[in-house]
């Protein structure tokens, strides 16, 4: 059975296939923070709407990039943390 790929796809096989491709440290550590992003993302039942300068939002944006995961829910990760207290101030 063949299948048909775009070239994005065709891409990705083609730099796998080279190497270009390496595996996480703490794979399962790695994969149980997301799964935890995916759940929360879930779980949500309440909406609220905030302001935020252009500034702010890009680098929010910026991280949630970073770390693979959609801006919105890198705010609600920010803020669950604050509420729990385990959002630390860094020093300088």
């Amino acid at each position: 059975m063949g299948y048909k790929l775009t070239k994005e796809e065709n891409d990705l096989v083609e730099s796998v296939e080279k190497g270009e491709w390496k595996s996480i440290k703490n794979f399962d550590q790695e994969k149980k923070r997301h799964q935890k992003y995916a759940n929360a993302t879930l779980k949500k039942d309440k909406r609220i709407n905030i302001r935020l300068t252009t500034f702010d939002l890009e680098k929010i944006q910026e991280k949630a990039v970073e770390e693979g995961l959609p801006y919105q829910t890198l705010i609600t990760s920010v803020l669950h943390k604050f509420v729990k207290e385990r959002l630390r101030e860094k020093r300088s």
